[in-house]
């Protein structure tokens, strides 16, 4: 059954945009070099509702094996490189896709 991970970053105060420029250079090139991934998107939060984190990822895979794959890459291990001295916070999840009831 498809996977979807889900995370969540806080940025630090004193992350200017310039790194968040440098996140999204580091994630666009995830989907052409993980074949893993089934669909990719990220992005900052839109603003339209206080107390929101400041960007999100969603990646989905075909399975826990597809996940793993994702997660141990050295190109998305490149980009957590970048991301997590940014950090303030941090929220994940993976769940399975299926027909909601």
């Amino acid at each position: 059954m498809a996977i979807r991970h889900i995370a969540l970053f806080r940025w630090r105060d004193d992350v200017a945009p310039e790194g968040v420029t440098r996140v999204q250079e580091h994630l666009a090139r995830l989907p052409g070099a993980i074949p893993e991934l089934r669909a990719y998107s990220f992005g900052p939060d839109a603003g339209i509702s206080d107390g929101a984190f400041d960007f999100a990822v969603v990646a989905d895979v075909d399975d826990e094996d597809g996940f793993a794959a994702y997660r141990d890459h050295p190109e998305h291990q490149a980009a957590l490189g970048v991301i997590r001295p940014m950090l303030a916070d941090r929220a994940a999840i993976q769940y399975t896709l299926g027909d909601a009831k």
